[in-house]
């Protein structure tokens, strides 16, 4: 983990942990960016502050300073898709204008309440078990489906073109273009497949004039993101107890991507290098939203990467992450990410989220499901989770604050989940309790 590369191994390494990890770091920023209505040059903007805080949060994370901050592990940080759904739950609820204040309010506790909680956390682990975070991150796919269902029938639901064939014929095109890389396609560029089949697609909207540039002529060429350019943070209760839900769940995942990697690596993972990181998801978190970045967590499929290529070397994330700041410095890059069509997004997000889905089947595949107690529970919470996606008004008379937690599926699946895994597995049966922790 600590060998530094010759250049010409260095650099093709790190194009593969940014050709990994860049459509999970820019779907945030396009999700809850449309959700919100930015225009263009927002968007562009929006974009360049989650490259920007991946880049600084992964640097800091391999490099790390002292004992402080940063678990010297190849390991990437970014804005997580964990924490969209419950950002537009929160977009919902809140008045024009005043939805990304509240946002980042939000996003500013939870990373507060990340710090405070961190050194801590190895304690909690076992109240978020595989059941726990399985149900958790099938919900984040499943939840998270309908957003490239709207893009692929052309984004706007207001238009009077929307869902009309030729966007349909080009998410699908989009599609068919990225399961061929992925089936036909070797090495590396079957590990960019989404890449190359939201460029292949945006190049085939071209001739039918359903690929806009424009913002590639009003994006600055540089620039660094100006602080609190969406307003001042708003702080309102009920969505910083949902984003903090969340935060708990990124926590879990930041903490087994971290064992999981030590294990990968051949070096052990103790509770120290795993407060060092958490304390970085910390301070990317609470230091992202002042210049425009959302909850920061580990990219698993990162973690995927590392195990593939057998190259541990934390250098090759390093400058991985410079890249990405390198990026998030030059907004006109960012932009370029903007002007593709929201029907090729489309395409490429029905892969992007279910791959997530199934990373959560998998997880739960390992969690002890030929116990009928957790069974109940995944049932359960899978069906909390799915009430808001189901039926979006089953909430709409209950308080505002239970609006905003229990309209997230995320949200609302995590916490029956975790009561639920107390309930069976922990409140007086300490049976079970053993038996939920050797399934973790």
């Amino acid at each position: 983990m600590d060998e530094k590369l010759s250049t010409s191994r260095l650099v093709p390494a790190a194009l593969q942990h940014i050709a990994a990890m860049y459509a999970g770091v820019v779907t945030p920023p396009l999700i809850i960016g449309q959700a919100v209505g930015l225009d263009a040059v927002g968007m562009t903007r929006l974009i360049a502050a989650s490259l920007l805080i991946a880049g600084l949060a992964t640097i800091l994370q391999t490099i790390g300073i002292g004992g402080f901050a940063g678990n010297r592990l190849p390991f990437v940080n970014a804005a997580s898709s964990a924490g969209i759904a419950p950002m537009l739950a929160i977009a919902e609820t809140t008045a024009p204008g005043h939805q990304l204040p509240a946002i980042y309010g939000a996003v500013m506790v939870a990373g507060v309440f990340c710090l405070t909680v961190g050194p801590f956390f190895g304690r909690l682990l076992r109240f978020f078990p595989p059941l726990v975070t399985g149900v958790v991150i099938t919900l984040i796919g499943v939840t998270l489906m309908p957003v490239p269902v709207t893009w692929a029938q052309g984004g706007d639901k207001t238009a009077a073109d929307f869902g009309a064939m030729k966007y349909l014929a080009l998410a699908a095109f989009t599609l068919m273009v990225i399961l061929l890389i992925q089936r036909f396609g070797k090495g590396f560029v079957k590990q960019v497949a989404l890449l190359l089949g939201m460029l292949v697609g945006t190049l085939a909207a071209i001739p039918f004039g359903m690929a806009d540039f424009s913002a590639l002529k009003s994006a600055p060429v540089a620039a660094l993101p100006t602080p609190f350019a969406f307003g001042a943070p708003e702080f309102q209760p009920a969505a910083i107890l949902s984003l903090c839900i969340v935060m708990l769940v990124l926590m879990t995942e930041s903490s087994a991507g971290m064992l999981a990697l030590g294990e990968i690596c051949e070096r052990r993972t103790n509770g120290r290098t795993i407060t060092r990181g958490l304390r970085t998801d910390g301070i990317a978190t609470l230091v992202g939203p002042v210049f425009g970045g959302f909850p920061t967590s580990a990219f698993a499929q990162n973690v995927g990467v590392v195990t593939l290529t057998r190259v541990r070397s934390r250098y090759v994330v390093a400058v991985a992450g410079g890249a990405l700041l390198v990026l998030g410095a030059f907004p006109v890059l960012g932009a370029v990410v903007s002007t593709v069509p929201m029907p090729v997004l489309g395409g490429a997000g029905i892969v992007l989220f279910g791959s997530i889905a199934v990373s959560g089947i998998r997880t739960l595949s390992e969690a002890g499901l030929d116990d009928s107690s957790n069974i109940i529970l995944v049932a359960v919470s899978l069906g909390a989770g799915i009430i808001p996606l189901a039926a979006p008004t089953f909430y709409v008379d209950f308080p505002a604050w239970a609006q905003t937690v229990l309209g997230s599926g995320i949200s609302a699946g995590a916490l029956v989940a975790v009561l639920l895994n107390l309930f069976f597995h922990h409140l007086g049966t300490r049976s079970h309790a053993a038996a939920a922790l050797k399934s973790s």
